[in-house]
């Protein structure tokens, strides 16, 4: 992370999957909700909790709500219906947490292992302002799959050809893909902006704050 240069000068919102690092960096965080969906999900098939159910429908409401109120030219949600998805979010972590209390120490060295429902749950708690970040700032994305959209050319790559055989060629190639995302971002075509590098005249993308 530190090498590739990006979190440690971000001052926006990162989304991300909770992974403990990313906290060592100040910008503000917000919980990719993809990722809590899937791990909502497998407890509802695996465990049969209905409290994980409710908690996914109770997700997708907001996300659903946000996007309404997008259409809609509004550039926030409205009081009340804020103050319900918070409340429901509260009763239903609470539920969690009755159901699934914490194990007592087992007299080995360490910490306790949890379930894994309580883990979820207790992570809900924690980071609730990440996980429900979106439905404050319509800027905030629901989660992170553009960003895992953007490095998947770098997999497909690995896969067809391997590895890179030295850094300057991965470098060449994270360069030019980024370059290439950058431009569908800002709806600017590829091809005729590609020809005008080799040209020597660069269409350059809007820089954008970070």
């Amino acid at each position: 992370m530190e090498a590739v240069g990006i979190l440690p000068k971000f001052r926006g919102t990162a989304i991300h999957d909770a992974f403990a690092s990313y906290f060592g960096y100040g910008c503000a965080h917000g919980l990719c909700n993809a990722h809590l969906l899937r791990d909502l999900t497998f407890l509802r098939e695996q465990n049969k909790c209905p409290w994980a159910e409710e908690f996914i429908t109770l997700l997708l409401r907001a996300k659903e709500a946000v996007a309404v109120a997008k259409t809609r030219d509004r550039d926030v949600l409205d009081a009340t219906v804020l103050r319900r998805f918070e409340e429901q979010y509260q009763a239903l972590l609470d539920e969690g947490l009755r159901q699934n209390p914490p194990r007592l120490p087992s007299g080995k060295r360490g910490r306790t292992k949890q379930s894994s429902a309580r883990n979820l749950l207790m992570r809900l708690q924690r980071y609730r302002h990440a996980v429900l970040g979106f439905m404050y700032d319509f800027g905030i994305p629901f989660d992170n799959n553009q960003a895992e959209r953007d490095i998947r050319m770098a997999k497909v790559r690995q896969k067809i050809s391997g590895c890179f055989r030295s850094d300057d060629y991965a470098r060449i190639f994270c360069r030019t893909r980024g370059y290439i995302s950058t431009l569908r971002k800002q709806g600017i075509a590829v091809l005729p902006a590609l020809r005008s590098v080799f040209m020597g005249q660069p269409v350059m993308p809007a820089l954008t704050a970070v």
